[in-house]
């Protein structure tokens, strides 16, 4: 089962016990302590499941999956000693997918993951990254990373790199591309040519010598489809 899983949980022992059972099964596993690395792990790295403690020092689970559900879909499992009515009805009302009391044998517990990754992979849409290079982007979201690691792009670099990246293989000169990311006809298309060096800054291993981002003598910019056309996952 290749999957990669967070846990969320502030008890070290508790926290490598799941992780051993669920390496056994395959799963990668990343370990926090608390809600705000977790956090902060999210927004730097992809995963498919998080196990969520509620008494988290700082930042509770409640308070982390609120701000997890404003920008991921990610399967979530509370685990938790908290086994009032209201703390399940909570936790499953802001985004929790299962709600599992404390002691649980971590046998059940990878048997619930496990079950919950292979109903995530049956039911989830097809993903909109789109690979190059060492690159992956979601047009969608606006997202670019190397690897783990976020690429910081400003809004018009993301529109600049999605439309060519979309049109792999085809060629646009300046105006073209102005005329459709900048929306106008008339207008200083020499300023594509800045936002197109800007990106070979940030994307190219030698951007005098680019091979996302080429350069077509008398034609314009394309992007490289040996580098991306149509690699989506």
């Amino acid at each position: 089962m290749r999957a990669k899983v967070l846990i969320i949980e502030d008890e070290p022992d508790l926290a490598r016990l799941t992780t051993l059972y669920l390496e056994k099964e395959g799963v990668e596993c990343l370990t926090a302590g608390e809600g705000e690395s977790a956090l902060a792990l999210t927004e730097s790295q992809l995963f498919d499941l998080i196990l969520l403690d509620i008494n988290l020092p700082g930042m509770d689970g409640f308070e982390f999956l609120q701000a997890f559900r404003k920008n991921h879909s990610t399967p979530v499992i509370i685990v938790s000693a908290r086994e009032a009515d209201e703390d399940v009805i909570l936790g499953l009302g802001i985004g929790a997918d299962e709600f599992v009391t404390k002691p649980v044998s971590p046998r059940v517990l990878t048997a619930r993951v496990r079950a919950l990754l292979r109903r995530g992979k049956l039911t989830s849409p097809p993903s909109p990254w789109i690979r190059f290079g060492p690159y992956s982007l979601d047009p969608e979201a606006y997202l670019l990373k190397k690897g783990d690691e976020k690429i910081s792009l400003s809004g018009r670099e993301f529109d600049v790199l999605i439309f060519l990246v979309k049109q792999a293989g085809k060629a646009f000169s300046p105006q073209e591309i102005y005329h459709q990311v900048w929306g106008q006809v008339y207008g200083d298309p020499s300023t594509v040519g800045v936002y197109l060096q800007r990106l070979r800054k940030k994307l190219e291993f030698d951007p005098s010598a680019p091979v996302f981002l080429e350069t077509v003598p008398g034609k314009g910019y394309r992007f490289n489809p040996l580098f991306g056309e149509g690699q989506t996952s």
